[in-house]
């Protein structure tokens, strides 16, 4: 489950993901651009996760690996909404995925993994 703030993050606090029992820290809040997706390599070396700032500057993550080709992609998607829910377009297939459950919008098989999310101030 993923968990999205609900006010502005301040531009020098850090982003952190929660990883089992643990919190990482990925970047800085001034880093993120509102619309846009970051790739996250996780600890392990082989996960990535992919990190968005939406436009009304809440926070999500999710895997970057896009189910449909397998290819690590999804931070570099288009962030859209469709009522009234964030979503990230998959850059290659064009698949649609909830920033907020990882369900596919498009295909009721599909979906992606999400992280909790936090603002560290």
């Amino acid at each position: 489950m993923t968990t999205a703030t609900t006010t502005a993050p301040p531009p020098y606090a850090s982003v952190q993901l929660r990883l089992d029992d643990s919190w990482l820290t990925v970047c800085a809040c001034d880093r993120l651009t509102p619309g846009r997706g970051v790739a996250v390599l996780l600890p392990d070396g082989r996960r990535q996760a992919a990190l968005f700032l939406d436009r009304d500057r809440r926070l999500y993550a999710i895997d970057n690996r896009d189910p449909f080709s397998g290819a690590a992609v999804l931070a570099r998607g288009l962030v859209g909404s469709a009522d009234g829910r964030p979503f990230v377009a998959s850059p290659l297939l064009k698949q649609r995925f909830d920033l907020a459950s990882g369900r596919c919008l498009d295909d009721d098989a599909a979906g992606v993994g999400v992280y909790e999310v936090r603002v560290l101030a």
